[in-house]
């Protein structure tokens, strides 16, 4: 992901060209869909429209009119997104109530966010205090990603995990702290990127356990038998 492409996304684009920037992305991502007239409707669609403005506010210096901007639309909507953070292409949030993106946060393409997940920081840092969002990552419900790091292209995040560390590209993350529980070399598709279908490390370790008694258990049941055939003879 090049961060410097991310940093000079064009802000002169018009209410129309937006609007339908922001439909093909809703409808590609959202089944739901069954109008152009329904994205008026999404609070993604309301939260991305008020966030260019309040962007292009925001790199003028106007930062006061820029969080006011930014402050109302997160009132409106549930979504709290920084004027400062720098957001890619096809950006996408479904239902989208509690989702907070911090100020230095930076966002490649073709990113999905699922209702209540935070880019935030951890309060220590100064600087880039959020994490960088590379393209292709889908973070899902409740998610938390937490410092000034990088999840690299490609990955996935399990709903409610909690990231604090970086994410190399091509990676699913579960659990709190969230845990790397695959890795490849192979592009993920977008229309493969459900919140389903992930691996479950704890309950691989559960069903582990479950084997190891019951082979334990089999045994014990041997060797009891073996001593009461003893004791007959």
């Amino acid at each position: 992901m090049n961060n410097d492409n991310i940093s000079k996304k064009p802000e002169h684009k018009g209410f129309f060209a937006r609007y339908k920037e922001e439909f093909k992305v809703i409808q590609e991502r959202d089944p739901a869909i069954k109008s152009k007239w329904e994205v008026l409707l999404y609070p993604s669609f309301k939260a991305m429209m008020k966030y260019r403005k309040a962007h292009k506010l925001y790199l003028k210096g106007h930062y006061f009119r820029a969080r006011r901007i930014s402050q109302r639309a997160a009132r409106r909507t549930g979504i709290e997104i920084h004027p400062g953070a720098q957001i890619g292409k096809g950006f996408f949030i479904d239902h989208g109530s509690g989702v907070v993106i911090g100020e230095t946060t930076i966002i490649g393409d073709n990113v999905t966010l699922y209702q209540g997940v935070t880019l935030g920081g951890t309060g220590k840092e100064h600087g880039k205090r959020h994490p960088t969002i590379g393209d292709n990552v889908m973070i899902s419900v409740g998610a938390m990603v937490l410092g000034s790091f990088t999840v690299g292209d490609n990955s996935k995040i399990g709903a409610g995990s909690v990231v604090i560390e970086e994410v190399p590209p091509n990676c699913t993350v579960v659990g709190v702290p969230g845990r790397i529980v695959k890795q490849d070399n192979v592009k993920v598709p977008r229309e493969t990127m459900d919140q389903v279908n992930l691996p479950d490390p704890v309950m691989d370790d559960i069903n582990v356990l479950k084997h190891e008694n019951s082979a334990l258990v089999t045994r014990l049941i041997e060797l009891e038998n073996r001593v009461k055939e003893m004791s007959k003879n």
